[in-house]
């Protein structure tokens, strides 16, 4: 029988999408060639807004209306978090976020029997990191690596501890294996990813220094990058350490949120703008050409527009290489959504517009200042126009044309010119 993993959100449920798809492939079942036709569809949801939560409906409803014999599975963060809702209904089987290594077992227990299965289990403190690995990494260029799970956290406007439980993380024996075995494969570029990366080892003595060291022993691994990182734990020692590893990629996304203390206070968020600000000038002073990209929420309860202001200029003070604006979401069983002041639609789209300007304008900045640089490029494919595209060690954008094959391929690359949103170069 065929079947179709489809994965909605982020980098972590891009690696257990392919986790599940390895467990498939083992089980005797078969990959469809076709995105929309199959005997079975994996849905992997997303549920980090109210808006990825009307994508999941949307996505599932449409399969079950094209694909009407079609076995459904819905698993990932939102069917851990809101496990009754209504559009579990027209599915055939509802896994959560601790046991969706049985999700193999559960379709052929659903082919034998035609019976309907709900398995979400809830979270438990001190439970341990599920013991998933994967041995490919298909249609990319640089394979993920899930290292960490869980946020003990709780800000105001987020529903992901519910979702994803408290912090666990990967025996760095085990990532060693797995890395060596996608370094066999011929992955270059390893991503440490993770729910709240910042807090790799912390219930076991280690931090996430240790999980890049060991990979970095990996023999064909030349570049190791890091998912969105929180701004904790990252004291200078931290850092020092870090750039001790010259595989190490010089691109942090490090999660702002807002460039207002009074905002960040009332997010429940655990830092200051200048604490902040601290980790930024860190991470430039101990990285070349560090690149600084960063997400930042407008509308937060209560936001007045004295602390908008101050979130934009706080933002543009800092410079980042790259930008992602968005408004706040309200969420069901989340302290924010009790919050009194709620902010209109109308003046969360104006402040979005605002920021998002700016930001651009700093991106074309951070861009031009790559000009005249000489950066090794791990080209990724060949567009239509004739160009490869690439990604320097910042993870600058790169086109260049050139008649060679260079389809995973790290090449020195000089940068002749900028544009809005990626670089122009040509092969030293």
């Amino acid at each position: 029988m065929t079947f179709n993993v489809i994965t909605l959100g982020c980098k972590v449920n891009q690696y257990e999408s392919q986790v599940m798809t390895e467990i498939m492939l083992k089980d005797g079942f078969s990959l469809s060639a076709s995105k929309d036709n199959a005997d079975i569809f994996i849905v992997n949801t997303c549920t980090v807004t109210s808006v990825s939560d009307s994508k999941n409906r949307k996505l599932i409803r449409r399969i079950r209306r094209n694909n009407p014999d079609s076995v459904i599975v819905v698993t990932g963060c939102m069917s851990q978090a809101f496990p009754e809702d209504e559009v579990y209904e027209i599915c055939d089987i509802v896994v959560g976020n601790t046991n969706r290594g049985e999700i193999a077992s559960l379709i052929k227990s659903h082919l034998k029997s035609k019976d309907k299965f709900y398995e979400v289990e809830t979270h438990k403190t001190g439970e341990v990191f599920e013991p998933l690995m994967i041995s490919d990494f298909e249609e990319r260029t640089r394979a993920q690596i899930k290292i960490e799970d869980g946020c003990n956290r709780f800000c105001a406007y987020c529903i992901i501890p519910y979702a994803r439980g408290r912090v666990r993380s990967k025996d760095p024996g085990e990532l060693f294996e797995e890395a060596k075995t996608l370094s066999a494969k011929g992955y270059k570029e390893i991503v440490l990813v993770g729910i709240n990366l910042s807090c790799f080892g912390q219930e076991t003595g280690q931090n996430l220094c240790d999980a890049v060291e060991t990979v970095a022993k990996v023999h064909g691994v030349e570049r190791i990058r890091l998912g969105s990182l929180e701004p904790e734990r990252l004291d200078p020692e931290f850092i020092e350490r870090l750039a001790k590893c010259k595989k190490l990629c010089p691109q942090f996304h490090l999660s702002l949120q807002s460039g207002c203390d009074e905002t960040l206070k009332r997010m429940n968020r655990h830092y200051t703008t200048a604490e902040y600000r601290e980790i930024v000038e860190n991470l430039r002073n101990s990285f070349d050409n560090c690149s600084i990209t960063t997400d930042v929420m407008v509308g937060f309860a209560g936001e007045t527009d004295e602390e908008f202001n101050k979130s934009l200029d706080f933002v543009h003070s800092i410079r980042f290489g790259k930008v992602h604006v968005f408004s706040y979401s309200r969420r069901k069983g989340t302290k924010g959504d009790l919050l009194p002041n709620q902010i209109e639609q109308s003046v969360k789209s104006e402040r979005s517009k605002r920021m998002i300007a700016v930001t651009e304008s700093d991106r074309k900045d951070f861009l031009q200042n790559q000009v005249g640089g000489v950066y090794p490029v791990l080209f990724e494919r060949k567009r239509p126009d004739g160009y490869w595209e690439g990604y320097t060690m910042n993870y600058t954008p790169v086109h260049i044309y050139s008649n060679k094959e260079l389809s995973d391929v790290i090449a020195e690359v000089k940068i002749i010119s900028a544009s809005d949103d990626y670089c122009s170069g040509e092969l030293v």
